[in-house]
């Protein structure tokens, strides 16, 4: 990876949220897996954006299902990880792995 192309934590997060989630990944059940695993409050608003950039660089994939007369005729928006979206997963997770590497918090409470 090169400068510039590293993963935000928020992207991470998302990302790891998609895969968490498996078939069922859409905006609204990202944002529950955020707060819920991660606990994170986030608003739809920052999930959607944040999908719309990693399907912009082709980490993530989207389609629509049939509209459903239940949600008032509107189609809902799945998401995967694309393999790009894997790999920079990995490349994200093995350098921080490299730069936790000999640290060691001394963590005070209080």
């Amino acid at each position: 990876m090169g400068k510039g192309d590293h993963l935000g934590e928020f992207e991470q997060l998302v990302l790891l949220a998609i895969l968490r989630l498996e078939k069922d990944a859409y905006g609204m059940t990202v944002r529950r897996e955020l707060e819920e695993t991660a606990q994170r409050k986030v608003t739809l608003g920052s999930v959607y954006g944040t999908l719309d950039r990693l399907e912009k660089k082709g980490l993530v994939r989207s389609w629509h299902t049939e509209p459903d007369p239940v949600r008032g005729g509107h189609p809902r928006r799945y998401f995967e990880v694309s393999p790009e979206g894997h790999l920079a997963l990995a490349r994200t997770q093995n350098m921080m792995d490299r730069m936790w590497n000999g640290v060691e918090l001394e963590v005070k409470e209080g």
